[in-house]
């Protein structure tokens, strides 16, 4: 049986979106030129909350949509089947702000795949990147725009991210996957 400490309850999951919201309204003048994709699993439901709270700031629907990254990762050959999802943008992303979007950020590697699958797509102007939460433990050089919450982890913990939409609660939880 594993540990499991709450991170994040509902109430820190909405206010930490709210502020990437508005962070993401304070750095983006051309409101209409941005759009946001999420990365599968997590990444989608919160792009599809923060384009409702920036559609609450901007006063207009803001687009968003799935970048699925599972054939553009750099570990395809340690993995037994990589799971594919399908990408649906939102429209064209040629000259548009793409700002991308995951639940939980650690090595850098789904947000270097993330990069190389939406130029698959066009050439957005700008590129953005918007997590809720950031582990550290970075091996590529990678650096978000937009953090819920910084969470210091070790390599022997698993943050577990649940969505009211799958299930039937918002929170973040960290868990030990070894026992001390």
């Amino acid at each position: 049986m594993s540990d499991a400490t709450v991170l994040m309850t509902a109430q820190m999951m909405h206010r930490a979106l709210a502020r990437i919201a508005h962070e993401i309204a304070e750095r983006n003048e051309e409101s209409r030129q941005v759009i946001l994709a999420g990365v599968p699993r997590g990444g989608v439901l919160l792009a599809r909350r923060l384009a409702k709270l920036l559609e609450g700031i901007w006063h207009h629907p803001v687009p968003a949509g799935t970048l699925d990254v599972s054939m553009h990762r750099d570990d395809l050959d340690q993995q037994i089947a990589p799971m594919v999802h399908q990408t649906e943008l939102p429209g064209d992303i040629n000259g548009r702000t793409v700002v991308l979007v995951d639940d939980v950020l650690c090595s850098g590697r789904t947000a270097r795949a993330a990069l190389d699958a939406i130029h698959d797509f066009g050439r957005p102007r700008r590129i953005q990147f918007a997590v809720l939460i950031d582990r550290g433990h970075r091996e590529l050089p990678i650096k978000p725009d937009f953090v819920g919450k910084n969470v210091p982890t070790s390599r022997h913990e698993r943050v577990d991210v649940r969505f009211s939409e799958e299930h039937g609660e918002d929170a973040v939880r960290l868990k030990r996957t070894q026992p001390l």
